[in-house]
């Protein structure tokens, strides 16, 4: 059978398994969601189908081997006059049970090495931002964009104001009550979100400037750490347009819990517009400080 062959099997086999999931298994994340979602990129798909191919095989082997066991111990019991064999080796079924899971962890193998290798080939990417973790915020560079360089683009992102005030100790502000529309936020928006363009292949370069941090956006379908002294990269393209939550995954202080990641996925002509805005605006100089006036002093004669 083919490769091919081999990840329609597979999946055919984990659509069964999953049907019971219904639309569940389609939304994005919920309360009581038992799946993962299938998020908002190109390879974002890839880890999701490899999810359920995963969870089919362990969901037969499951029932098979309970099966097994229910059977030997409601059928086979002493009550009923069941006596036990007196061998304790078979050369042909020990081979069967061993031969099975060596296929089954080769095949899943296979599948994840695939599926991890196009995730880390970030040739071709049509743009390259570069993602800093800091003690509890996170900071993003845009460094190019359709092969032109991107000159002093770039700001720090961290908890919005509402949280931040609402997980004070005895702020007696209720936590389900910080929303943007109808959408629950609390702890899950930030000050400046990171804007990125639709359709477009996205290098990300990920790095830390003090402890070790995780970068991750559930839609893109993976996660990644920021280690200090290190340059981790991946790519994302995203395919709709909306905002796209997450967190930073990796236990990296007392604040890590207030410390989220937003991706706002903008039109090609509205993150054209929106990064024009931004360059115009690093671009201008800075204000001179007000001058004072100056009131010179009278100069005072001298005396006979």
């Amino acid at each position: 059978m083919t490769s091919g062959g081999i990840r329609r099997s597979f999946t055919a086999a984990a659509a069964f398994a999953l049907a019971s999931f219904g639309s569940v298994a389609l939304a994005a994340p919920g309360p009581w969601q038992l799946n993962m979602e299938r998020g908002a990129s190109t390879w974002s798909p890839v880890p999701y189908h490899l999810n359920n191919v995963s969870l089919a095989v362990c969901t037969v082997i499951g029932v098979l081997v309970f099966g097994a066991m229910f059977i030997a111990m409601f059928r086979f019991r002493k009550s009923r006059g069941a006596v036990a064999e007196k061998w304790s080796h078979n050369t042909t079924v020990e081979v069967i049970w061993t031969t099975i899971p060596v296929l089954i962890l080769i095949t899943l193998a296979y599948l994840a090495t695939g599926g991890l290798t196009t995730w880390a080939d970030t040739t071709g990417s049509q743009m390259t931002v570069k993602v800093t973790g800091y003690q509890w915020k996170w900071r993003y560079d845009y460094v190019d964009y359709m092969g032109k360089s991107i000159d002093k683009v770039g700001f720090m992102s961290k908890l919005d104001s509402q949280s931040d005030q609402t997980r004070q100790l005895g702020s007696g502000m209720d936590p389900f009550a910080v929303k943007v529309g109808d959408e629950a936020t609390y702890l899950l928006n930030v000050d400046k979100p990171l804007v990125v363009p639709v359709d477009t292949k996205i290098r990300f370069v990920i790095t830390s400037g003090d402890v070790i941090h995780s970068w991750w956006v559930p839609a893109t379908g993976w996660k990644i750490d920021a280690i200090p002294g290190i340059i981790n990269a991946a790519w994302a393209n995203f395919t709709t347009p909306g905002t796209y939550r997450g967190q930073c995954a990796e236990l990296c202080g007392q604040d890590h819990g207030f410390m989220p990641i937003v991706v706002v996925v903008k039109s090609k002509a509205d993150f054209a517009k929106w990064l024009a805005e931004q360059e115009a605006q690093s671009a201008a100089p800075a204000a001179a400080p007000p001058q004072t006036a100056q009131v010179a002093a009278p100069v005072a004669g001298k005396q006979g």
